[in-house]
């Protein structure tokens, strides 16, 4: 049964740093399933990054959508498996089956990500890899003035809880320090 790591942050919080040093502590065999699409120059900037800090050996999976779909029909090699970031894979779900972003189906949005996350936990569980998830905490600000932003905070943060309460364990970091959550047992 597959391990998870969730960690949890803001934005430049440390997020992507602390798990690619965990999973390069952890084993020599990783695999980084990749969310982002470089859809502007400044995401492709970023991406380039991300690709620049990543060791070589490690097998990169570009996958914005279906990350459990395609783990059950293709089994990973790595021993640790790091995915970054749940923040862009719930963004790229809810475009994918809200097109339009003016007409906001909050039912629809949370039906299509129910099943992506739960996919992606099914394929957590199956695994004999320890995975490594990362994604943003995106409820502790403002509440967004538009449909659209409210929908995605609350999806996102359930998406966070469905994973978290799965989790090995569930880090949160704060301006580059991590901070280990313990949960409240039998709640």
């Amino acid at each position: 049964m597959g391990q998870l790591t969730l960690i949890l942050g803001g934005a430049r919080s440390g997020k992507s740093t602390f798990a690619e040093r965990l999973a390069a502590k952890w084993s020599e065999q990783v695999v980084y399933v990749a969310t982002a699409e470089a859809k502007d120059e400044e995401m492709a900037a970023r991406i380039a990054v991300h690709q620049q800090k990543r060791p070589s050996h490690w097998q990169t999976l570009e996958l914005p959508l279906g990350i459990g779909a395609f783990v059950r029909t293709h089994p990973l090699s790595g021993d640790v498996v790091l995915l970054d970031c749940l923040t862009l894979l719930v963004t790229n779900v809810l475009l994918a089956a809200n097109p339009d972003v003016e007409a906001i189906d909050e039912a629809a949005c949370h039906a299509a990500v129910e099943r992506e996350i739960t996919a992606l936990a099914a394929a957590i569980a199956a695994s004999d890899a320890h995975w490594i998830v990362v994604s943003n905490e995106v409820g502790l600000g403002l509440v967004p003035p538009y449909p659209l932003g409210r929908v995605y905070r609350d999806t996102l943060g359930w998406a966070n809880q469905q994973l978290a309460r799965s989790a090995t364990a569930v880090y949160f970091m704060l301006a580059g320090i991590p901070m280990r959550l313990q949960p409240e047992p039998n709640l």
